[in-house]
């Protein structure tokens, strides 16, 4: 029997945590000085990914900043490259495209739903993964964590809520540079720069079945990648380009993308257009009229359509859609929308194909 999705339960906001007294936050940080001080002990002992999940679970049972910015570098720390062979990923058989962009319900999601919807039209629309309250939540902390980015100048502080603190990787290995400034510039930061907000992630994908869904997709346990999970709110000026995430990480990679809307969105706020059919490989981009190297242009986009033409859903809050990095896509604007678009983008990586230029992050 194949895995289906966990009904999702309700939280108190992004963080699941309510109001505090100072003698409860001071207990919190003592307790959390105590763990990390064996964490530390672990991680030597070459326990990292034992110590992942003490830190986790402790974190679950009680939030603590100081634990969610260790969990950030230990995903880090803990990620591992598979060597082994890694039994053979079945490839997605195309099946001819649907005249409509077909949607499922949250409890309908499974590992046959997936691939079929995968095969047909190169995503699957989820509707209501998330309860509408818990995803307004998590907007609402999308918006702390780019107000703290914005305060502190994207260099984070000690004592703050956790909100915003920039991750360091492994400076012998990776290289942020001015990354962070044009994620923002664009309307977004890291996932991983917002400590509590990935905590909360990794709690949603445990809880909703997601990450359990993707491990039986890509045959291995995957990771995430800093550099390609964001939190966004998304400007109505912000510039649009067709595009496959493959013309930049690869066509061989093995990766699923879960796209998050945290509230309605595709008629009053930006959405997304969609070609909802089955690409093997990644178009030519940077041809005439394309708005980037990377990105396709608009004869090219009609063409590779056909007769399924161009969708643009219409998504509420706690909405989601899976894809991988063939499928052909853009942001929705125009001129005519009033709001800003809160969303996360969290994209899932199969160690053993992990691409070259991402900051993993084990999940």
């Amino acid at each position: 029997m194949h895995h289906r999705l966990k009904h999702e339960p309700t939280r108190e906001g992004p963080t699941g945590t309510t109001g505090t007294n100072l003698t409860h936050v001071e207990t919190r940080t003592t307790d959390a000085v105590s763990l990390l001080s064996r964490v530390d002990e672990m991680v030597a002992a070459g326990r990292s990914e034992e110590a992942l999940g003490l830190v986790a679970a402790e974190n679950r049972r009680r939030r603590d900043p100081m634990l969610e910015r260790e969990l950030v570098m230990l995903r880090h720390r803990s990620f591992q490259p598979r060597t082994e062979a890694v039994p053979a990923h079945t490839p997605v058989t195309a099946s001819d495209p649907s005249d409509n962009l077909l949607e499922i319900e949250a409890p309908e999601l499974d590992l046959e739903v997936l691939r079929a919807h995968l095969s047909i039209q190169g995503c699957v629309l989820v509707r209501g993964l998330l309860e509408r309250q818990r995803a307004l939540d998590l907007a609402a902390g999308i918006d702390h964590a780019l107000e703290a980015f914005d305060a502190y100048g994207g260099e984070g502080s000690e004592d703050d809520e956790g909100w915003y603190f920039p991750f360091t990787p492994d400076p012998g290995r990776y290289r942020v540079g001015g990354r962070r400034k044009w994620v923002r510039a664009s309307g977004a930061v890291w996932t991983a720069d917002s400590p509590r907000m990935l905590a909360s992630l990794t709690d949603l994908l445990t809880e909703t079945g997601i990450g359990e869904l993707v491990t039986e997709y890509l045959g291995e346990r995957p990771a995430l990648s800093a550099n390609k999970c964001t939190l966004r709110r998304v400007p109505l000026d912000t510039n649009v380009g067709w595009h496959q995430d493959g013309a930049f990480l690869g066509q061989e990679v093995r990766t699923l993308n879960l796209w998050l809307a945290l509230g309605d969105c595709g008629t009053d706020a930006p959405g997304l257009d969609l070609v909802p059919r089955r690409f093997d490989e990644v178009l030519p981009s940077g041809t005439e009229g394309a708005m980037f190297d990377w990105s396709v242009a608009p004869d090219v986009v009609e063409r590779s359509a056909g007769s399924v033409g161009i969708v643009r859903p219409e998504f509420r809050a706690g909405d989601a859609l899976l894809f991988d990095h063939l499928f052909l896509h853009s942001t929705a604007v125009e001129p005519t929308m009033t709001r800003e678009r809160h969303a996360m983008e969290t994209w899932f990586f199969a160690p053993s194909a992990y691409p070259d230029g991402q900051i993993p992050l084990a999940f």
